[in-house]
């Protein structure tokens, strides 16, 4: 169970990413739609101890970030936590992982192209016309190979960086605005950080990408921490602006309202295009790291072998990347789920608390963080958890339910038939 470095049971991923690509694919991921939209539930959540739940989900994401790094190290390939939670915890426990990942990311991809459409539009036929052309257009882009995930990833984080730097700019220059603090409690900060976390925890796509990531075992620790870095920083900057011009938690478009409020209403509309911009960018890194999920999953049964496939030319898990195109689809033209945000991180800190139990098992040999690293990873993804609103982790906690009597069925019956 402890071998390291297991080999894929299906056709290989080209290794083509360098530090570089992978710190991109990390920082599209976290430096996303999150950091447009998620500052208005967290800060009504936290009341005037936003700054506090912050720091504590970024210290989570930290904790979870190096518990990851250590382990794609010695696991360079596809599928993250899955496998890991496999090759040291057991078959249950990574297969729990996965179904945690997918399910929770499924949702994200299709929040972020609904969020994305509701840049465009406030038509709601249209606005979901929208989002399904976004799914399939960067479902199309992932299918062309990794290399090309990669590129149009940069061009986008480089808009939305830029787009965020004339933000900070107006709001640093801006005259500062004062509003009355709003009383907060601790389970109303242990709330909020667990919705930030929903922005950090785009890490996960550099780990799940291993398989594809050049000299995986320097490539992936450094990528990871680098990328974890710069979008911490990057939050408490806008963090500390938002508060200081005006109220977060009063508008579902707290940076637009900003800028607007510092007299520079002219930025607005750029601050919208910069928003539907960064819900490509995670909309784009969201696909790829969940096909890959899908892949690992599919390799080992845990889904339809089908999903295996590799493309002989573009070297993707291409039947995994269309199956989860399609399952978007379906749900942006069904659902509203931009209130899914607690749900998604339920599954995302469950899938996170695997991840820390697994790197606390490996020895000393394979250790590049002390252990405490991962009990402090592992408790604050559970109190994380448990502090979310409770409709999202029944719902939640009832599909890995659904999902985990499934398999026992399938594997007693395998068994069965064996005898």
């Amino acid at each position: 169970m402890n071998s390291p470095q297991p080999a894929p049971s299906g056709p290989g991923l080209a290794r083509r990413l360098g530090v570089g690509d992978a710190v991109v694919i990390g920082l599209g991921s976290m430096v996303g739609a999150g950091v447009f939209a998620v500052w208005s539930p967290a800060a009504r959540a936290a009341g005037s101890g936003l700054l506090i739940g912050l720091g504590i989900a970024a210290v989570v994401a930290y904790c979870n970030a190096v518990s990851s790094a250590q382990l794609a190290a010695v696991y360079p390939v596809s599928g993250g936590t899955y496998v890991y939670g496999r090759e040291r915890l057991g078959e249950w426990w990574g297969f729990a992982a996965g179904w945690c990942f997918v399910i929770g990311k499924t949702a994200s991809c299709a929040a972020m192209a609904l969020t994305f459409a509701t840049y465009v539009t406030d038509i709601d036929w249209l606005r979901r016309l929208v989002a399904l052309v976004a799914v399939l257009g960067l479902a199309a882009v992932n299918l062309r190979g990794v290399t090309k995930t990669a590129r149009l990833t940069r061009i986008l984080v480089t808009c939305t960086l830029a787009v965020l730097a004339l933000v900070l700019i107006l709001l640093y220059t801006g005259e500062p605005h004062h509003h009355a603090s709003t009383g907060t409690s601790a389970y109303g900060v242990l709330q909020s950080a667990g919705l930030l976390f929903f922005a950090f925890a785009g890490y996960a796509r550099i780990a799940t990408m291993g398989e594809e990531v050049r000299e995986p075992a320097r490539t992936i620790p450094r990528a990871i921490t680098v990328a974890l870095i710069i979008a911490i920083g990057i939050y408490f900057a806008v963090a500390l602006a938002l508060l200081r011009t005006g109220d977060p938690a009063s508008t579902a478009a707290p940076l637009a309202a900003a800028v607007d409020g510092v007299g520079a209403a002219w930025a607005v509309p750029v601050v919208r295009i910069g928003a539907a911009l960064a819900s490509l960018g995670a909309l784009l890194a969201l696909i790829a790291g969940v096909g890959r999920t899908t892949l690992a999953m599919a390799r080992n049964r845990d889904l339809p072998s089908w999903l295996a496939a590799v493309h002989p030319r573009y070297q993707v898990p291409h039947h995994a990347e269309l199956a989860l195109a399609a399952v978007v689809g379906v749900l942006v033209l069904t659902t509203d789920l931009r209130g899914v945000i607690g749900f998604s991180s339920f599954g995302v800190l469950l899938y996170y608390a695997i991840a820390n139990a697994s790197a606390f098992t490996q020895p000393a040999d394979q250790r590049r963080w002390p252990r405490a690293v991962n009990v402090i990873g592992l408790t604050g993804c559970l109190v994380l958890a448990v502090t979310l609103p409770w409709t999202s982790a029944v719902v939640a906690a009832a599909l890995l339910a659904a999902a985990l009597l499934v398999r026992r069925f399938r594997t007693g019956r395998a068994g069965s038939a064996r005898n």
